[in-house]
């Protein structure tokens, strides 16, 4: 059965910065994501989270993820975008290309309604695609019981 990327999408940012606020979410942290984002800073794993992260109970586990402010935008958005861009965490640069958004066209369709850089730009062949699904999937959140 063939996937409906298989002759692959289009993607390019326009830095509209949709994804990274306006309404509540997490992102959830690896722990090559901490230290990634901690050395970005200049600043120890401790004190990242610390001072940038929050615990989120998820069932019986709890999981690291970036603090939002009042306004649910990421903590690290400016009004000049990413404040931390080159340190980003792996959820961040692999969108849109996350499983709940390429399991079928339906779902890549209703993201593109808000997303203005979905199907233009660049395109991610079907293998480009299913690399970055599999460094999200191998990138697992911190978890913590």
């Amino acid at each position: 059965m063939s996937c409906f990327y298989e002759n692959g999408l289009q993607f390019e940012c326009t830095e509209c910065n949709y994804c990274c606020g306006c309404e509540p979410g997490f992102v959830f942290l690896s722990q090559s994501d901490l230290e990634r984002l901690s050395s970005h800073l200049g600043i120890s794993e401790e004190q990242c989270i610390a001072t940038y992260c929050r615990s989120v109970p998820m069932g019986s586990v709890k999981m690291i993820s970036l603090q939002e402010k009042k306004n649910f935008d990421c903590i690290f958005l400016t009004e000049k975008g990413c404040s931390v861009y080159e340190g980003r965490p792996e959820q961040c640069r692999t969108y849109p290309f996350w499983s709940s958004i390429v399991e079928d066209k339906a779902a890549w369709d209703a993201e593109m309604a808000s997303c203005p850089g979905m199907g233009q730009g660049k395109l991610y062949t079907k293998e480009e695609i299913e690399k970055l699904l599999q460094d999200r999937i191998s990138n697992q959140p911190i978890m913590k019981f």
